[in-house]
């Protein structure tokens, strides 16, 4: 408990500082166009919703989940994901045809406050896109519901709680320009990770189609770095952009990479490593030590590869079901045995 005490409050103070900090940014101006929009006035609501994010997938929904059992929402899990992969399709699109399909210079994009239509339908999709920050809080709130408390992790928690907070700068005082690259890859990248997670939430049998699980980790890292040398370029050329924006979101890529390669390295590497020293121990000539050890190579393969908890336990089944079924054919031919040999005697 004073473990997760701990991270709530440092999410908690990662929050707050991060308003002092814009308020010392004094080279940018307040977006006129956007400042009547819903939620971009105050940063109050932004902040509070965030807190409650994280109390909520932290201690509120793990307590009250306690005494109850997971919620079968598989369904809905699976109507979500690919709700979200429109989503990021449209968010995509639209930063696209207003910006990133051309009309953009990817060394040094200036924001456009004018009233003409890119500029009107950028400002537009950039307040979609912080909307759409809300939206993926369901990811976690699933795991909770489900009691799949082990992917609430640190790095889960903190990508999503700060995200909003983050993106509302960016909409009030700068919702164009150089800093929108940032929403164009991501939302690219958020159509293929909702792909995965719709597919996998359908069930164990499209375990053969998430082959490329461990590559979105991968794709995540590459997103980053593409940001953070995007944005930081400015530190070498003359550009009619806030320079305080840029270090914001360098620093967020630089934070978020360091985050992701922990995960990865952790979950991809050292326990691959583990894994396979598991597997060289219990690879034995007899009988019953291949059955133990087909199955934990049916547990590595699902861990690496990402099959779901349903996949494991069909696995479980079918190892008892093999060990059930040699132990009656062992019983049986002992049996036999044993009454020739009375026979005979």
């Amino acid at each position: 408990m004073c473990h997760t005490s701990c991270f709530v409050v440092c999410v908690l103070l990662l929050l707050f500082v991060s308003t002092p900090l814009t308020i010392i940014m004094f080279d940018f101006i307040q977006d006129d166009r956007v400042k009547d929009w819903p939620m971009v006035r105050n940063p109050l609501p932004t902040i509070g919703l965030c807190l409650s994010y994280v109390a909520f997938v932290k201690v509120i929904g793990p307590h009250l989940m306690k005494n109850r059992k997971p919620f079968d929402i598989r369904w809905l899990m699976v109507a979500y994901n690919f709700s979200m992969v429109g989503v990021s399709t449209y968010l995509f699109w639209k930063l696209g045809i207003h910006g990133w399909f051309g009309k953009y210079d990817y060394r040094c994009q200036p924001v456009d406050y004018s009233d003409s239509d890119d500029a009107i339908g950028m400002a537009d999709v950039a307040w979609w896109y912080y909307i759409s920050k809300f939206v993926e809080f369901a990811d976690t709130i699933f795991f909770v519901l489900r009691k799949k408390y082990s992917h609430v992790s640190n790095l889960h928690v903190i990508h999503h709680g700060i995200m909003p907070m983050s993106v509302w700068w960016g909409v009030k005082f700068t919702p164009g320009g150089h800093s929108t690259f940032f929403a164009f890859i991501n939302s690219f990248v958020h159509i293929l990770m909702y792909i995965y997670y719709g597919l996998a939430a359908i069930g164990p049998h499209m375990n053969k189609y998430l082959f490329w699980k461990k590559h979105m980790t991968s794709i995540q890292m590459v997103q980053f770095v593409m940001i953070f040398v995007h944005s930081f370029q400015l530190l070498f050329r003359e550009c009619n952009y806030p320079k305080s924006f840029m270090w914001w979101i360098g620093f967020h890529a630089v934070l978020f990479w360091f985050l992701f390669w922990d995960f990865y390295k952790n979950t991809y590497l050292v326990r691959r490593n583990a894994a396979k020293n598991a597997l060289n121990s219990l690879q034995k000539p007899e009988p019953t030590k291949q059955s133990n050890s087909f199955f934990a190579c049916s547990q590595t393969e699902s861990f690496i590869n990402g099959m779901n908890d349903d996949s494991a336990e069909e696995l479980k089944r079918r190892k008892s079901d093999k060990d059930t079924s040699y132990s009656k054919t062992v019983k049986k031919g002992y049996s036999n045995g044993t009454e020739k040999n009375g026979k005979d005697l």
